[in-house]
């Protein structure tokens, strides 16, 4: 009987050292052990001197040890407390497995989660990686004495700003909601649109620090496989401390990073983001700002509104064509103006030129300079309207411009045809709907002002030669910048100098092969003849 007692204590002190070199090994990995007290303390390790991370323990029915660790701020407590510590620790039926008690289980947890927890959503976690991972994300972590899973909560709440109509982009007609810093909410938006279940979300982790949440949306049978692996390469790529707002990965997915011109479309309206998915594009949506990235795109969906497609197409073409006109205004009217003045005033009529000349008469300057005076004044006034808060903003983009302007011609530093010129400028920059390709524009004039200023208009035919030819050679992810002009492509032109009708735009741009977007015969034609209520009355309302 001695000899029985001390071979059991024997085996006994045997598996307890060999489940303690488990738990050992196991820690070194990484996972797990069924040691509650172990597992706390490698956590209170990790977050220490974090004041704002909670570690509660409690026991199961008064019996089996248990703890539940959350970020005070990120969690719901209110819910924690009524669907997981109230329900365990009132929990009366803890069933034990006698077969592997001393070992690995101390409770059904299966019964637990199944009859107890109240929390529709529950992920089970191995490692310490992967708790810190839901910690961090604001779902509590429950961990369960002799029990080498932990179960991850869906129970994360904070707080998140409500749906407001965009800001960078003026709604004239169309839905009046943008995007927000939740990435959830922003999900819903795009589902709420996009029913279908073809829409599908991949999800992965960027910054080693923030481990900030990302998000590639694409629709299953539209977007081209080859697309989503080179923008999950690029993503996949990106090894960075921390990721705070899209433009992070702007730069560091876009196919020329010193090119002037954007290839990556941003915006933060939930209908650009669908309307882009349903032509074969990819999105890409980051937590915590309101703004998504689009790709690829082209020179002249950046210069396309998304009013062009809410309104009839004739006026939409119009409004294209106002659009391209002052584009070119905004790059070259000061060049333009430079390049005449000083060396082509033979093409300036005599009765104007007589007056730019008298108006030019005490300005001490020389055109170039006069120019880029007032191009750098103005540049600067908009960059301070725009920083300063909304109500002291106006006043100085506007009332500042004014004041200046008039008191820079008063003490002829500048002429006031250059006002003028310089104000058209401003004026034709902001028809430009994308804020970037705007900015591009900007950039642009002041070295196209130097060339007209030294070569006059050879300079400027110099100047457009090499931004055409920057372009041509530019790529969004493989996509020529200026198509489908270069390469021509005629199915597609009835979207670019003009918006054709709907039931015309019946194919999508060449970047899938699921190109048929509507039925055939999609044309209205009411037929009266066959309506005997409407004959002689030319129609029904």
């Amino acid at each position: 009987m001695f000899f029985l007692k001390k071979v059991k204590k024997k085996v006994k002190k045997q598996q307890e050292q060999n489940q303690k070199q488990q738990n050992q090994n196991q820690q070194q990995q990484g996972f797990l052990s069924n040691n509650l007290d172990q597992n706390l303390q490698e956590l209170q390790n990790i977050y220490q001197n974090c004041m704002d991370v909670v570690f509660r323990q409690f026991q199961i029915g008064g019996k089996t040890k248990a703890a539940l660790i959350y970020i005070d701020g990120l969690a719901n407590i209110e819910e924690t407390d009524a669907s997981v510590l109230a329900p365990l620790m009132k929990e009366s039926d803890v069933r034990v497995n006698g077969e592997q008690q001393s070992i690995d289980m101390g409770i059904d947890v299966n019964h637990i989660l199944e009859q107890k927890l109240t929390v529709s959503k529950i992920k089970k976690v191995r490692t310490i990686t992967e708790c810190i991972e839901y910690i961090s994300g604001g779902s509590p972590v429950l961990l369960i004495d002799k029990q080498i899973e932990g179960f991850a909560l869906g129970l994360s709440k904070w707080e998140k700003r409500s749906i407001e109509e965009p800001v960078g982009e003026s709604v004239i007609r169309g839905p009046r909601e943008g995007f927000t810093e939740s990435l959830g909410t922003n999900l819903a938006l795009l589902r709420r649109k996009m029913r279908s279940p073809q829409l599908k979300m991949k999800s992965m982790k960027i910054g080693e620090y923030t481990q900030t949440e990302v998000v590639i949306s694409y629709i299953e049978g539209i977007a081209e496989q080859t697309l989503l692996q080179e923008v999950e390469t690029r993503l996949n790529r990106i090894k960075v401390d921390g990721i705070l707002e899209t433009s992070y990965i702007e730069e560091y997915i876009e196919d020329n990073p010193y090119s002037p011109f954007p290839q990556v479309l941003n915006t933060e309206r939930p209908d650009v983001v669908v309307a882009s998915l349903l032509e074969g594009r990819v999105a890409i949506l980051q937590d915590g700002t309101p703004f998504a990235l689009i790709v690829p795109v082209s020179f002249y969906s950046l210069l396309q509104s998304t009013e062009d497609y809410y309104q009839r197409s004739l006026i939409s073409t119009v409004t294209r064509w106002l659009r391209y006109l002052f584009l070119l205004i905004s790059l070259l009217l000061p060049s333009l103006y430079v390049a005449i003045l000083t060396f082509h005033q033979e093409m300036i009529p005599t009765t104007l030129l007589v007056t730019i000349a008298a108006s030019r008469e005490l300005v001490p300057f020389p055109a170039l300079v006069e120019a880029l005076i007032m191009e750098i004044v103005f540049e600067a006034l908009r960059e301070a309207g725009v920083r300063l808060p909304k109500q002291a903003g106006a006043a100085v983009s506007i009332v500042g411009a004014l004041v200046i302007g008039q008191a820079a011609v008063q003490a002829g530093i500048v002429s006031a045809p250059l006002i003028m010129v310089v104000s058209l400028t401003g004026i034709a920059s902001f028809t430009i709907p994308r804020y970037t390709a705007g900015i591009a524009l900007r950039m642009l004039r002041f070295p196209m002002i130097l060339l007209a200023g030294t070569l006059g208009l050879l300079g400027i035919m110099l100047g457009l030669l090499m931004i055409l030819t920057h372009m041509a050679a530019l790529r969004s992810f493989g996509v020529p910048y200026l198509s489908p002009l270069a390469p021509m492509q005629g199915r597609e032109m009835k979207d670019v100098l003009v918006r054709a009708p709907w039931w015309k735009l019946n194919t999508r741009p060449s970047l899938t092969d699921n190109i048929q977007r509507q039925g055939p015969n999609q044309k209205p034609n009411p037929d009266y003849g066959n309506d005997k209520t409407s004959k002689g009355k030319g129609g029904s309302l």
